[in-house]
């Protein structure tokens, strides 16, 4: 309990997620030394950092949300293995984007090219990079404003298409670099552009 007992925390959000901050006196940022000695001795919390230093205690995902995270998942999963360019990862992968933020989207995928410039070391760790596609899935403790956030932070970390599937209002909100956001009512399926060509993500399970 030494680390935790050495937090203070600042605000406990609405969405039920925790942000904490360095210090007992003063609200010092975590540096990704601090995140590494918390994420080893409290392993069973879900956690990410802010680019400010702030640390996020996430709840764990409730039955109905892992269900439609699992299906996004083995849907990109599918494409990803037969496809062979890249990459896939689960929600528990952390990366370490370029603004020093340590996050874990939802589901993601990497270039081959990109993962390969990478050392064993890198790989085995919190990987330094930004994913070249996201997606992360709202539940209902998720405040929306926080989700989109998390988009935009990909966006400019160098993510080249994001989706932000909300069950909650029927939506799907399409992020790409440098575009407006684009809105999708109750769509039945996703297109992967030409990030992941010739995958479409079937909703059925997932925005239901």
């Amino acid at each position: 309990m030494a680390v935790l007992e050495a937090e203070r925390t600042r605000s406990v959000h609405k969405d039920t997620t925790a942000v904490i901050s360095r210090g007992v006196e003063e609200a010092e940022p975590y540096t990704l030394d601090h995140f590494l000695a918390f994420m080893d001795e409290y392993r069973d919390l879900r956690i990410e950092l802010t680019s400010e230093g702030e640390l996020i205690i996430m709840p764990p995902a409730f039955s109905k949300t892992g269900m439609r995270n699992a299906k996004l998942t083995v849907r990109l999963g599918i494409w990803a293995e037969h496809d062979g360019t890249g990459t896939y990862f689960d929600s528990s992968t952390l990366f370490r984007l370029p603004n020093g933020a340590v996050r874990s989207p939802d589901a993601s995928w990497v270039s081959k090219l990109r993962w390969q410039t990478l050392s064993e070391e890198e790989q085995e760790g919190i990987a330094p990079l930004c994913p070249d596609f996201v997606a992360e899935l709202r539940s209902k403790s998720d405040r929306l404003s926080t989700v989109q956030e998390k988009m935009r932070e990909y966006m400019t970390c160098g993510a080249k298409l994001g989706w932000l599937i909300d069950p909650e209002s029927g939506r799907v909100e399409i992020y790409r670099p440098d575009l407006e956001v684009k809105i999708v009512d109750n769509p039945t399926t996703l297109s992967g552009e030409a990030v992941l060509p010739r995958f479409v993500l079937e909703l059925k399970g997932i925005l239901e």
